[in-house]
């Protein structure tokens, strides 16, 4: 070989083995280019997941808020309802409990009422009560019941009370306290649960 294809083959050889060298450091920088290109979209996927979540879970959490507002409000609505309800219902039981007074039936139940506080008194002094609204009926009473009645100072809207002061006991059966009774234990019940 002549010096001249000597080193047309070197030169042939140093291309060849500089463009082999460059096509390796090009795909070294591809492929980490790559890999770093790789890494930021997943370092992003991620970012925009946890973006999403956390705004979903801000989203769930001022939805429930809302709503439990709303629940709160409707609760406070038909609270109010039912106690303007049930006002208007006891009010109607006044007013029945008020005709009831009139009646043959009211005369008879104060009597056995205060029968049966005698009764329940056995030999103990006992003082019965009716209501000034009854005043008028107190003979009548007096003569049934075969002992004497005193008509109450202050109005407990009818029926009778009896007091056996010797054991400390109060006997009430006026309208006034079953009245409260009934309204303090008393549940409008309505809506879905209830039909």
């Amino acid at each position: 070989m002549t010096t001249e294809e000597k080193l047309q083959h070197f030169t042939t050889y140093a291309m060849e083995e500089a463009r082999n060298k460059s096509d390796a450091m090009i795909r070294e920088y591809t492929d980490a280019m790559r890999k770093i290109f790789e890494e930021h979209q997943e370092k992003k996927r991620r970012q925009e997941e946890l973006e999403i979540k956390t705004e979903t879970d801000r989203l769930v959490r001022e939805n429930n808020k809302q709503f439990s507002e709303e629940q709160i409000e409707i609760k406070r609505t038909l609270s109010k309802k039912q106690d303007e309800l049930k006002e208007k219902l006891f009010v109607e039981v006044k007013d029945l409990l008020a005709n009831f007074a009139e009646t043959r039936e009211y005369h008879q139940m104060l009597v056995k009422q205060l029968r049966e506080a005698r009764e329940f008194a056995g030999g103990d002094e006992v003082i019965l009560y009716i209501d000034p609204s009854d005043a008028q009926k107190k003979y009548s009473i007096e003569s049934e019941v075969g002992a004497p009645v005193t008509v109450s100072e202050y109005s407990f809207m009818g029926g009778t009370r009896a007091v056996l002061p010797g054991r400390n006991i109060l006997i009430d059966n006026s309208f006034e306290s079953k009245l409260a009774g009934a309204k303090e234990s008393f549940q409008l019940k309505g809506g879905a649960h209830h039909e």
